[in-house]
């Protein structure tokens, strides 16, 4: 039983899928299903159950994940204790909600990938706000970076970064761009653009909810660019994260309108769990991480 193995069965174990894992690994497909086979025969068990084109873990796999695991934890953790200065290197899985995926992300990503080379970062976007907890807890993700109300946990370390303003947008032409106050009735009757299930969505319906209001019509959209898109379009109102709209506000392809209502206390915050080894690389991408975010000079109260 080589690291190699445990590494690969690791992944696949993430993953579910060989193809991805060998993307992942920069391996063969080839390599991938071999390693796992020489894997189950050495241990005289089927890691996986091919279902079709499905694969799944077996029972034994899902035991046999919790050892995989330890071992290369210890393995890492080991390495990097008797090399100090070693160059941070390794896989790290992060979580990040879909406004850190597509606004911030990609100048993180280039600060740290140009600090730190050896380091691949795995992305799991679209984790629902209740479920990442129990996969730090099971080590399947490192570290999130999510935009919601304040986490309160015993298990987790929540590191607060910035406050998230969200604002509510429309077409520049429609009439609420021109009032001076917008409150929560002024959208009784109004057609409503949202995203799918998350904090800020909550309470926002939550603050028209308690006035009494009673949209026109509310529609649903997967992502907020397509949200974006259909307001310029003029189909309806939309609360969004400032950082999303900020650019086509500039340019008055969307109206931010002066909203008096209720606030919503969205923060941006690091999260992992508190039994976590923290590696020099994932320590590395917690204080790039804080240092781009920081940037933005939003001073978290």
């Amino acid at each position: 039983m080589e690291l190699k193995q445990l590494m690969i069965f690791q992944t696949a174990a993430q993953e579910l899928n060989f193809t991805r894992t060998a993307e992942i690994l920069c391996f063969a497909q080839s390599s991938i299903t071999a390693q796992i086979k020489s894997l189950e025969d050495e241990l005289g068990v089927p890691l996986f159950e091919r279902l079709g084109k499905r694969v799944i873990l077996s029972q034994a796999g899902h035991r046999f994940k919790l050892y995989a695991d330890k071992i290369l934890g210890v393995a890492e953790e080991a390495k990097m204790i008797v090399g100090e200065n070693v160059e941070p290197s390794g896989t790290l899985t992060i979580c990040a909600s879909e406004t850190q995926c597509t606004y911030r992300l990609p100048s993180l990503l280039r600060q740290f990938q140009n600090s730190f080379p050896k380091v691949q970062l795995v992305f799991r976007p679209g984790i629902s706000e209740a479920d990442f907890g129990g996969l730090l807890a099971k080590g399947a993700l490192d570290a999130v970076l999510i935009s919601m109300t304040p986490i309160v946990s015993d298990n987790l370390i929540v590191e607060p970064l910035v406050a998230e303003p969200i604002v509510i947008v429309s077409h520049p032409d429609h009439f609420l761009a021109q009032k001076q106050k917008v409150t929560a009735l002024d959208l009784n009757g109004q057609p409503l653009l949202v995203t799918e299930e998350c904090d800020y969505r909550r309470l926002f319906e939550e603050s028209l909810t308690e006035a009494g209001v009673q949209p026109l019509s509310k529609l649903e959209l997967g992502d907020v660019e397509a949200i974006k898109k259909c307001v310029m379009a003029g189909i309806g109102i939309a609360a969004l994260p400032k950082i999303a709209v900020e650019t086509e506000v500039a340019q008055g392809r969307l109206a931010e309108l002066k909203w008096v209502g209720s606030d919503f206390p969205i923060v941006t915050q690091l999260v992992w769990h508190k039994d976590k080894w923290m590696s020099p690389a994932l320590s590395a991408f917690l204080e790039v991480t804080r240092e781009n975010i920081r940037k933005e000079n939003i001073t978290f109260q």
